[in-house]
């Protein structure tokens, strides 16, 4: 018999070690699994998409937060198609790393040590490639709350109310009296016992759930909370900063953690046979609805600890990111940026990040630039590379060129523009709408960069050129760097004492054009219209036509009227 218990036992303390072992090599392997996950993706363009409701729950951290000076507006930021540029750079591990990296790209830095800040971090994941794995890791711990952001998943519990626990007390004091009223008395005693616990059971259930609705905010912190006390174990000197300001939110948010684990950790997600006792031990004392009103109330009285927490994670998350971007480039600069009252550009071999294979182009720009050139030649594409990179400058402290310098700018553009269906606003209303709002700006401190594509593009010739003339003057300031592409030749004559005139040319072989998209000074000089029309097999005596009524008008600069041919 003594022989067959110590065998028992043995088989038991075989079958538990075995299990350890099991453990511990699956944590091993899905540890080596990352690591070769997160090496493998360094330095390479990420590969993920994201649907419109994707990117709307990521802009939420950027959008319902109060915000102070200036950042992207959304005209710029879908003229740029910075939704392409975020998904470029991101590589973050964490949902809350989406997030912060979203903010980052919409709210440009305009002082020296804020940026500084940034490119040492850089430096650091760059090259400290043991510390970055170890961050990365701890990110890979906060997951992303369903369909939802982190940010929507915490916020909205601020506007709860809470309901006060003196009645679950109650509650839970009644079902150990009972108990105890049992246990003296078991005879009636056990009609009090069993009807006081009904009573918890059926009061539970109808609070019960208004907790579910509320678990995965809970958990989102508690996630932050775990990362945060990683992050201290790891004790990277170069993150102590960011160390000492978890830990202070940490230590705010201690009363929230403590004793958590009796409302998060439910047999319904796992919990096995304790789990399911657990559960019971919950409806009879209520405890984990009177720990629910304390975590309800530590979460509403800390947002600002909360909000830290994913401030840091986000920030560094986005870090990594970046620093992997730059490793993806095939080459970049820091930008050369200071306080200046006056405006002006320098860049050299600069290329849009977005292009497969980009064409680099170099501008030294102190007064306003105007960009002549046929379709397709380059103009926008010109247009959008410089204020991305100007926004890039300012926020990831890269730019795609080899050199830049320029002072801290605001960015606004007015170009890709379409018909507002909702508001009834024709093109024209809308685009008006667009170039007041960045005339307003011109009024302001600071120094501000313009974009404007094909100005008034939505009403007629004479007063387009007109109005567009006068509108492209007023912005012309020495605070002011303005660019703007027509095709309105005119322009180039109004403003030659204004703007600086440059231009993109083709070359019209037989059948076909070619752009090579370079920048050249000067106004364009050819066209390739009429070209493209013959081109495309349009008939032979529509295109001589035209051509011939291009050459009387610029002979007499009088339009005939058309004959039927």
């Amino acid at each position: 018999m003594y022989n067959d218990t110590v065998i028992g036992l043995v088989v038991i303390l075989l079958f538990l070690a075995g299990a350890g072992v099991l453990n511990y090599y699956e944590k091993g392997k899905r540890r080596k699994l990352f690591l070769e996950r997160m090496m493998a993706s360094w330095g390479k363009i990420p590969q993920r998409e994201y649907s419109y409701d994707e990117l709307e729950h990521i802009s939420q951290f950027f959008r319902k937060r109060e915000k102070e000076g200036f950042y992207v507006d959304d005209i710029t930021w879908n003229d740029l198609d910075m939704d392409r540029i975020f998904a470029l750079i991101n590589q973050s591990i964490s949902p809350i790393g989406d997030e912060y990296l979203y903010e980052i790209l919409r709210k440009p830095v305009f002082e020296e040590e804020e940026l500084k800040e940034r490119q040492r971090l850089l430096e650091f994941f760059s090259e400290k490639e043991m510390e970055r794995h170890k961050v990365q890791a701890l990110l890979a711990g906060i997951r992303k709350p369903g369909n939802v952001s982190v940010y929507e998943a915490v916020s909205v519990t601020k506007e709860v109310e809470i309901q006060g626990k003196g009645f679950q007390i109650v509650m839970c004091g009644a079902f150990f009296l009972s108990l105890l009223f049992f246990a003296a008395m078991p005879s009636p005693g056990i009609f009090c016992f069993l009807g006081i616990c009904i009573l918890n059971i059926i009061t539970y259930f109808m609070r019960k759930q208004d907790i579910d609705l509320y678990l995965t905010s809970f958990r989102c912190v508690i996630q932050l909370l775990e990362a945060q006390k990683n992050l201290e174990k790891l004790k990277i000197p170069e993150l102590a900063s960011y160390m000492e300001e978890g830990k202070r939110c940490r230590k705010e948010l201690r009363t929230f953690q403590k004793g958590s684990f009796l409302v998060l950790e439910q047999s319904s997600t796992g919990g096995g046979m304790e789990g399911l006792i657990m559960d019971y031990i919950r409806m009879l004392t209520h405890i984990d609805l009177i720990k629910f009103s304390t975590m309800m109330k530590a979460m509403q009285e800390h947002q600002e600890e909360i909000l830290g927490l994913m401030k840091i994670f986000g920030y560094l998350d986005g870090m990594i990111s970046i620093a992997s971007f730059r490793v993806s480039l095939p080459y970049y600069s820091i930008p050369e940026l200071e306080m200046a009252g006056k405006a002006y550009l320098k860049v050299e071999n600069l290329y849009h990040p977005l292009l497969s294979h980009p064409v680099a182009n170099s501008i030294e720009a102190e007064n306003g630039i105007l960009v002549t050139g046929s379709n397709a030649s380059g103009k926008s594409t010109f247009l959008k590379n410089i204020a991305v990179n100007t926004i890039l400058a300012q926020t990831i402290y890269t730019v795609t060129a080899s050199e830049y310098q320029a002072p801290y700018f605001k960015v606004m553009t007015s170009m890709a523009l379409r018909d507002d269906l909702e508001r009834g606003e024709s093109y024209f209303i809308v685009e008006i709408r667009s170039l007041k709002r960045i005339l307003d700006e011109t009024e302001k401190e600071g120094c501000l960069l313009c974009i404007i594509d094909e100005v008034l593009r939505g009403t007629n010739t004479i007063e387009r050129i007109g109005a567009s003339s006068r509108i492209l003057a007023g912005l012309d300031r020495e605070h002011v760097l303005p660019f703007a592409a027509t095709h309105d030749i005119e322009l180039s004559y109004i403003l030659e004492d204004l703007y600086e005139n440059y231009h993109f040319e083709e070359e019209v072989k037989e059948h076909e054009v070619v752009f090579n998209y370079l920048l050249k000074k000067g106004r364009v000089t050819t066209r390739n219209a009429i070209r493209l029309l013959e081109m495309t097999g349009y008939p032979e005596n529509l295109s001589e036509e035209a051509k011939k009524a291009v050459a009387d008008f610029e002979e007499t600069g009088i339009w005939e009227k058309v004959q039927k041919f």
